[in-house]
């Protein structure tokens, strides 16, 4: 047997130890920790040998050292005397932490989403976008596997159960703005109504094409640029004339009208504006023929039309395709969260647990965000494994940050 290995009798091999040099890099969380101390009264008891504040902080430190990889991983760690001191905790038993992921209640983190969101300042983006006045935000939900045994998450059947993350997502700060975990059957035009607050451009896809939405974002006194079904009706009113920017942006046609058949009109009051852009694809990568999970049509050929939607007249047409446009951060937020940060792999069991678990990745990626400046991805989330696994130092931290920055403002110059 080679390197030393251990293996069971069926010949698995058993996980190496969990050594206390594999994980550094605390004070960049003890600010953070300290901000968790309002959650250490949380269910308190005389006999609770682990509380909330120490539950979370015990979540991030696995988002941030890829050698934890599970729930028992975790509890391991917390036997380790540098994770014992910088957390004031006791070494835990696995029951306990199972059991904490239904004793919290996850609700208590919202606050601390929108704390965070608040202490940072937007990215650089587009300047076309400083004339909007509103606060531009992208809409949209994402399934993360679960457990037949999670009865809760219902969504195909009996075998194929799924959780789903709710998310709306501040595009310019490259952050997350409000969350909510349900099954992965729950509709998500109904949980994005919950989430509807004033002075807000919410940019939508076609799932979200619902006329009495629209209405209702127009009643909270924000709006809405979103993408129609293609078989959507409407009365033409008027005609816009296209500049040489709507031109090159692909942009066909610009006409104010009204929405909807004679029997969906009420839906929505007022008249809005369609704006038809033409989107090149990459006749590389052939698209199948099928039905989209939206139940919008997709044909073979590699070239399309979108059709957008908005209440903001004002705007060039041009600048409608560009605000389209940039909903794509959500998805990549999401390819991000579950693919880099690894949240499709569940620790808990129940919906609260879940929940939490979102979270903590949520406020993990956040965090990323305010120490960089930059949105998180692939290469910094390496950095800064390294870092907490004692790899990197601080110096190694702030050349990588300083050249994100660097990049960052070449891009503003192209």
């Amino acid at each position: 047997m080679s390197n030393g290995s251990v293996k069971s009798g069926r010949g698995r091999k058993k996980k190496e130890l969990i050594k206390e040099k594999d994980l550094q890099g605390f004070k960049y969380l003890r600010d953070f920790f300290h901000l968790l101390k309002r959650f250490h009264l949380v269910k308190d008891h005389h006999n609770r040998d682990l509380h909330f504040d120490q539950y979370i902080s015990l979540i991030l430190l696995y988002f941030f050292n890829p050698v934890l990889t599970s729930l028992r991983g975790i509890q391991q760690v917390s036997h380790l005397n540098k994770v014992k001191k910088e957390l004031n905790i006791k070494g835990l038993g696995l029951t306990t932490l199972s059991e904490a992921s239904t004793v919290f209640d996850a609700d208590l983190l919202a606050p601390v989403i929108k704390e965070l969101a608040d202490k940072a300042s937007p990215l650089e983006k587009d300047p076309k976008l400083k004339v909007l006045q509103q606060s531009l935000v992208a809409v949209d939900g994402t399934l993360l596997p679960a457990l037949p045994k999670m009865l809760w998450a219902l969504w195909l059947d009996d075998r194929h159960r799924a959780a789903k993350l709710h998310l709306e997502f501040d595009i310019l700060k490259a952050m997350p703005a409000n969350v909510k975990i349900t099954d992965g059957n729950t509709n998500e035009k109904t949980i994005i109504r919950s989430f509807l607050s004033p002075n807000k451009l919410y940019v939508i896809d076609a799932g979200y094409s619902e006329y009495t939405l629209f209405q209702d974002i127009i009643n909270i006194k924000s709006s809405f640029v979103g993408r129609l079904r293609d078989n959507a009706i409407w009365e033409t009113l008027e005609e816009r004339p296209l500049t040489d920017d709507d031109k090159k942006a692909g942009v066909q046609r610009d006409q104010v009208v009204s929405l909807g058949c004679k029997s969906k009109q009420g839906d929505i009051t007022q008249n809005v504006r369609i704006v038809e852009v033409f989107c090149k694809g990459d006749r590389s990568r052939p698209i199948k023929s099928r039905v989209s999970s939206k139940k919008t049509f997709r044909i073979t050929d590699t070239d399309y039309t979108l059709l957008l939607v908005t209440d903001r007249i004002d705007l060039p047409a041009e600048l409608i395709a560009l605000i389209y446009r940039c909903r794509w951060q959500i998805e990549l937020f999401f390819r991000w969260f579950k693919c880099i940060l690894g949240c499709t792999h569940l620790i808990a069991l129940s919906e609260n647990g879940v929940t939490i678990q979102v979270y903590c990745a949520l406020i993990a990626s956040m965090l990323i965000t305010l120490w960089t400046g930059c949105p998180p991805n692939k290469r910094t989330f390496e950095m800064l494994c390294f870092y907490f696994m004692g790899w990197a130092d601080d110096e190694d931290l702030a050349w990588h940050i300083k050249k994100l920055k660097e990049a960052e403002d070449k891009k503003k110059k192209v």
